[in-house]
């Protein structure tokens, strides 16, 4: 195989995205609170990598991500506070994560207050996530894997316009159980063809 021709511009110094209800920013250590009160949910955390997060859980877990808005390496990522615009209030978090530089690619992720729930914000923020990931990372591919039984964060890649690639049968003991994996992606031309 020959070396990939894709290079990754640089990462901006400032990130501020701002959509018609929603804006993305990196994360502070003042937005802590507002996550425990979602991340810290029983059933915001059931199809997540984590159980129940604390104030500390979150700073130990994902606080070398805050203020930052690098996404370089393997741990590298970009973690930004979904920040409703009448209030200033966080309602959530997407991370964009998992990059391959040399393909360009990378993972993201999102997860929502409920009581955000059902007024087209997560989509909005969704959408802001993958323009930035590929209008200001520069990237050309993007996945999201989802559990099989995670109907809200399936209907939401399907409502962005992410295709299904896969459906892993039984791929991973998650949460005391054999967890299907459902894995969507997009491509920055599909993206930009969707305008």
């Amino acid at each position: 195989m020959s070396a990939s021709p894709f290079l990754l511009p640089p990462a901006p110094s400032r990130l501020d995205v701002v959509r018609e209800r929603v804006r993305l920013r990196p994360l502070v250590d003042t937005d802590v609170e507002a996550m425990v009160a979602y991340r810290g949910d029983p059933d915001v955390c059931r199809f997540l990598p984590f159980e129940p997060q604390s104030a500390d859980d979150i700073r130990k877990r994902i606080g070398y991500l805050f203020g930052g808005t690098s996404i370089e390496g393997e741990r590298g990522g970009v973690v930004l506070a979904i920040e409703q615009l009448d209030d200033a209030a966080v309602i959530g978090d997407v991370v964009l994560f998992r990059l391959d530089a040399a393909s360009g690619s990378a993972e993201i992720g999102w997860v929502m207050s409920p009581a955000a729930a059902g007024r087209g914000l997560a989509t909005e923020a969704v959408r802001a996530l993958v323009d930035t990931a590929f209008s200001v990372y520069g990237l050309r591919r993007l996945v999201a894997r989802i559990d099989a039984d995670n109907v809200r964060s399936i209907a939401l890649a399907e409502r962005i316009g992410m295709r299904r690639e896969a459906h892993l049968v039984e791929n991973e003991w998650f949460k005391g159980r054999w967890s299907d994996e459902v894995d969507y992606a997009v491509l920055a031309r599909e993206w930009t063809l969707q305008g």
